[in-house]
């Protein structure tokens, strides 16, 4: 499972005084990192080979101004071509936002999606959760 801290900042607030829903949607991708890492480590641009191709987002509970938010993010599922990144977002021991990401490895010099090699799918399946 991989990690991250948020701090909520003032702007991300809405007229009724909690986390604007399209902020979740950011710190999720943000959290993503460590897995776009595993398939490019240096997170060079030229070397890109994931697409997005879904993301979902289930609001769970009110997130709040000025209390920190854990984001967390596993992979739920590895297809051929795509694979699910699951996520939730917890704040003060309340998971206030769930998540799922499609990725799909994919070359941009074809434009089509292709098999995820071998390695990748390796490193995919050391982040699945403990069945």
């Amino acid at each position: 499972m991989f990690s991250m801290k948020v701090t909520p900042r003032f702007y991300e607030t809405d007229a009724l005084g909690h986390i604007n829903n399209t902020v979740l949607s950011s710190w999720f991708e943000a959290s993503r990192e460590p897995v776009f890492r595993l398939f490019n480590p240096a997170l060079a641009l030229k070397e890109w080979n994931l697409i997005l191709a879904r993301v979902e987002i289930d609001y769970v509970a009110q997130t709040h101004y000025g209390l920190e938010v854990e984001v967390r993010s596993w992979i739920g599922k590895i297809g051929n071509s795509s694979f699910v990144v699951e996520q939730e977002a917890w704040q003060e021991g309340v998971c206030v936002a769930r998540g799922k990401a499609v990725q799909v490895f994919f070359n941009y010099v074809t434009q089509k999606s292709e098999a995820i090699p071998a390695e990748y799918r390796a490193l995919l399946e050391a982040h699945l959760p403990a069945a």
